[in-house]
């Protein structure tokens, strides 16, 4: 009877503390009078500055569209390509010296630029050497989607939004959500840097979350979601699982201990 009661509570506590909480699989859970201030940081947000292997898409028009026919690229060879694909052939991609190369301007540094200076800087090279005033040119520089990496408790792979701006939970739901057993607390971002890569981390339980610099993802970041201790103990997802698991085992080590007592009689 004494060792029943003992693995009555050590069943207890084991399916008390191994249980996926609701507080664990909530994401940005709100604390009093926050949220007017958080709104206001998250507009504080820098503008996103080029990267080596970024894609950025340019268009050149004008009045007349002949005239800047030749500062966009030439649909050759690639009249079936759509979305991305299309993107590829006549992209720009940022060479690892930070150059662009676009028809007839040449060579463009960018690196480190926003995509409004670089606009800026396109505009005034034509308007310098090729253009006046009245031809009312007008650029458009964009970047040619954002893309990025998930991998760990949640949907993996490549994955590509085409908008300019991309926080952490759109990837994330974009990626297919984070598993019931992936860790919300602490979600890891590998971003790259002119110097090199770096890991930051970011807690999408807390409505703070929003105020974080990593809130808004970058072109090439890789988002890691590591799996909760649960996942290792095998006691299951939810409370029924959890209950059943423990149980069988509780039942074993009773039906051990009754044959035990019996052989030892």
């Amino acid at each position: 009877m004494k060792y029943i009661s003992v693995l009555l509570l050590v069943f207890l506590v084991f399916s008390f503390g191994s249980c996926i909480s609701t507080k664990q699989l909530t994401y940005l859970q709100e604390h009093e009078n926050e949220i007017d201030s958080l709104i206001a940081v998250q507009r504080m947000q820098k503008p996103y500055r080029l990267q080596v292997n970024d894609l950025l898409s340019i268009r050149v028009k004008a009045l007349d569209q002949e005239l800047v026919g030749m500062f966009n690229p030439i649909d050759e060879g690639n009249a079936n390509a759509t979305g991305e694909q299309k993107l590829y052939y006549d992209g720009f991609r940022i060479d690892p010296h930070g150059n662009i190369r676009i028809p007839t301007l040449g060579e463009l540094n960018v690196l480190g630029y926003t995509v409004e200076e670089v606009r800026e800087k396109i505009e005034s090279r034509l308007l310098e050497d090729y253009f006046k005033e009245e031809a009312n040119i007008f650029v458009t520089v964009k970047l040619a989607g954002i893309r990025y990496t998930t991998i760990g408790e949640v949907g993996a792979g490549s994955q590509v939004i085409y908008k300019d701006e991309v926080s952490i939970m759109e990837a994330i739901a974009n990626a297919g959500d984070i598993t019931t057993v992936g860790d919300r607390t602490d979600v890891m971002i590998l971003r790259q840097y002119p110097g090199g890569h770096q890991v930051h981390h970011i807690d999408l339980t807390d409505i703070n979350a929003v105020q974080s610099p990593y809130y808004y993802i970058q072109p090439n970041d890789l988002i890691m979601v590591k799996p909760l201790p649960q996942k290792s103990w095998g006691v299951g997802e939810t409370g029924l699982q959890t209950f059943t698991t423990a149980a069988s085992i509780v039942t074993l080590f009773t039906s051990l201990l009754l044959i035990s007592n019996r052989l030892s009689r």
